[in-house]
């Protein structure tokens, strides 16, 4: 039998080593390399550490962005190792790489975030150490008392062996189970009926740190002997630093040291965002004095005419033509001539900003033959790869840690801000703990793409949808990634195994690139985000526009519980039935089809994100032009909830990052300029605006878990907008609300 690590496939007899701490304990881990003998009684890799007191250590390999892996994970060898997790503590490991004859290899399994993949990923892998480690223990106990493995069990840290009437606690073991050889099987893992643990609610382990403010964040890190740096950043896009003048900086007491960085040149692919003026000094706040005393020459850029009214109107002239066609099933032309009703509508989705909480940060110390980042990262790995690529320095010799990130939804899956980090410091030879400013977050970020959907669907006398298309105009994210095809851009803003392919016979996606010059990223939940938005909508209209109900509808064309292909990301296969399910259950909770008051509408969205479901069902009052949220009601079907707590939390967050930044968020540009600035003009919603009618719900569907960490987003903006049409007429094709409504 064979485990298989993310990012490296190796059997369970290499990946699986016991050995003893310096304490005693028992200490389980993936080693470097070679044999399992060879690395035993190393403190190395992905482990579990248990010391003769009973207490167990966990290590969590994986960025903890907010997404609950931090305890969700150990959770998962708790449960296979028959510990009580009032027991358990967490340590956070480092990235772990080695160089290899085939390059760059994972020590303790795949680590980064993104996607919804961190609980998927490690499912296996982490059951499996914990079933390891107990069959260790209960070996241990079998041959202390010359009883056969089979006679032996376990409670909460403990062996059992009932024949001798004995109990023997794991800390009493730990010695013995440390030198014996790992068996050549994975031990057999639980059945779900047997849990205590998984499937359970569970504490966040580091709850308490977080709310009495002992957690630490990388804006917290300190180092005795480091300096601080600040950017000035270039105030129009891919603009470059022609003249510097830092006579008065120099001239502030603390100001240390004041250069160039360089950024990427246009079209070029980014390793930093933009090009700018770093100043170090002695503390952050003599630093930004310092940068507010720089005069700067800026060239001429390249982006210098780019504007929000000017995109717009590209993306609309490029619509009035033909575009890549990226998905063409069945007969689109014939089926749409031979329609009995068309309906055709567009919607504008815009740019939006990540803005979290914890603005980017990064402490890096490059040295003659090493560097040493700490850093709120949700991709370890590209951390790595950043500072390497700035120093020169081999991957092998660049340690990099891990803090608890303050927001990330995909913010931190580049790490540019590394790259400047390594970049000062190596040009000082100090240690620097760069900080971005909240100004520096929302006016240089990998903003989420904005374009116009136009949707078109041939309905035949019965009001069943038979032809249906999609064509996108809009700025993929795809744009300056390296060695990437200009024909495969659309993949980033259109899966073409999204609803409703396979759903309706006759499907096209048609595709048009706009190269303004914003920077583009992953946002959470990334093209679901606006494609939930805008097929979730055109549904209504397609209800609307032909008399039908928008539930029954959905449930029509959803149909029953079946597999069909899936392949984007989140596959293999996507379950329409699941929708169903998910739909039947908001619309009752909420009482869907109910008579409402004048101005009171209920509005009902679903969605497939990244292998898990979810539906809303929102009702709202609209008077006099101001919008009221009454009630909410948000289900998920992740499969199997292995944190019910942090799976709740997740769809609850995702329900509140997706109406927020429906109501009223936006980033535009003008002559080259982001607008934005602070949260006074980027308006995250306030609690007031949530109703204390908000349920969520979780629907088990399987043994399988899914992530949870994007799939409660996508819906939340179309069942809002839903909702508000149906208590005022007002269709909302163009988001923020707050264009045409007071929130």
């Amino acid at each position: 039998m064979s485990a298989t690590i993310p990012g490296l496939e190796i059997n369970r007899r290499q990946f699986l080593v016991a050995g003893a701490t310096v304490a005693g304990g028992f200490l389980l881990g993936l080693p470097r390399g070679g044999s399992a003998g060879e690395a035993a009684g190393k403190r190395i890799g992905f482990f579990v550490q248990i010391e003769r007191d009973g207490q167990v250590i966990i290590g969590s390999n994986q960025p903890e962005i907010g997404q609950g892996q931090r305890t969700t994970l150990p959770m998962l060898v708790a449960e296979e190792l028959d510990v009580d997790w009032s027991m358990v503590s967490v340590r956070q490991m480092p990235l772990g790489i080695v160089k290899t004859d085939d390059g760059y290899a994972w020590k303790y399994g795949g680590q980064g975030v993104g996607g919804s993949t961190g609980l998927t990923d490690n499912w296996d892998y982490m059951r499996q150490v914990g079933a390891t480690a107990r069959g260790q223990l209960i070996n241990a106990a079998a041959r202390r008392l010359g009883v056969a493995e089979s006679e032996c069990t376990t409670r909460p840290g403990l062996v059992i062996v009932k024949s001798r009437g004995a109990e023997i606690a794991y800390g009493d073991l730990v010695t013995e189970a440390a030198a014996l050889p790992l068996p050549e099987e994975s031990p057999p893992l639980k059945a779900l009926k047997d849990h205590r643990i998984v499937g359970k609610q569970q504490k966040t382990v580091d709850a308490l740190d977080i709310v009495t403010g002992r957690a630490q964040y990388g804006i917290d890190t300190f180092r005795p002997d480091m300096c601080y740096a600040v950017i000035a950043r270039a105030p129009v896009l891919n603009a470059t630093v022609k003249n510097i003048d830092a006579t008065a900086a120099r001239k502030i007491k603390g100001v240390l040291d004041v250069f160039e960085i360089r950024g990427p040149a246009m079209g070029e692919p980014y390793q930093v965002l933009a090009s700018g003026v770093a100043v170090v000094a002695t503390s952050t706040w003599i630093a930004m004095k310092g940068r507010d005393a720089l005069s700067i020459e800026w060239h001429a850029s390249p982006s210098a005419s780019d504007n929000s009214d000017d995109f717009w109107r590209e993306n609309t002239d490029l619509l009035e033509g033909d575009g890549q066609v990226v998905l063409d099933d069945g007969d689109f032309p014939g089926a749409m001539a031979a329609a009995k009703t068309v309906v055709k509508h567009s919607y504008r989705v815009p740019f939006v900003s990540h803005a979290p909480l914890e603005p980017q940060n990064c402490y890096a110390y490059v040295q003659k033959d090493r560097c040493h980042v700490i850093a709120p990262t949700q991709m370890p790995s590209g951390a790595s790869r950043s500072a390497a690529a700035v120093t020169g320095l081999p991957r092998e010799h660049i340690h990099v840690e891990m803090t608890r990130v303050g927001g990330g939804f995909g913010r931190r899956l580049t790490n540019d801000y590394v790259a400047e980090a390594a970049m000062i410091s190596k040009h000082t030879g100090w240690p620097i703990k760069l900080q971005w400013s909240r100004e520096d977050d929302i006016r240089n970020d990998f903003y989420r793409p904005a374009g116009i959907h136009e949707l078109q669907a041939g309905l035949d006398g019965n009001g069943k949808p038979t032809a249906w298309t999609q064509r996108l105009a809009s700025a993929s994210k795809y744009y300056r990634r390296p060695n990437m095809p200009d024909d495969e851009l659309f993949g980033a803003e259109l899966y073409v195994d999204d609803f409703p392919r396979r759903c309706i016979e006759n499907v096209r996606l048609e595709y048009f690139h706009n190269k303004i010059g914003l920077p583009r990223g992953s946002w959470r939940a990334p093209a679901h985000t606006a494609n939930a938005w805008v097929v979730q909508s055109f549904i209504d209209e397609l209800a609307h526009d032909s008399g039908q109900d928008p539930l029954q509808l959905r449930l029509d064309l959803y149909g029953d519980e079946r597999e069909l292909p899936y392949s984007n990301h989140g596959g293999p296969t996507f379950n329409p039935g699941r929708l169903s399910r998910l739909l039947r259950f908001v619309a009752e909770r909420i009482g869907y089809g109910k008579t409402l008051p004048e101005g009171r509408g209920i509005g009902i969205a679903s969605h497939f994100t990244f292998g898990g479901y979810a539906a809303h069902a929102i009702e709202v009052t609209v008077v006099q032009g101001k919008l009221t949220i009454e009630r909410i009601v948000a289900a998920i079907d992740c499969g199997f909830a292995v944190n019910p707590n942090a799976v709740d939390a997740q769809l609850q967050g995702g329900t509140v990052d997706g109406l927020s930044t429906a109501l009223g968020l936006q980033i535009t540009v003008k002559d080259g300029r982001i607008q934005q600035s602070n949260f006074h003009d980027y308006p995250l919603a306030r609690i007031a605006t949530f109703p204390a009618l908000f349920e969520t719900h979780i629907l088990p569907y399987d043994d399988t878990p899914t992530g949870v960490g994007e799939i409660g987003l996508p819906t939340a903006a179309p069942a809002l907008t839903n909702a508000i049409f149906n208590a005022s007429g007002l269709r909302i094709r163009s988001l923020p609300v707050s264009d045409f409504l007071k929130v």
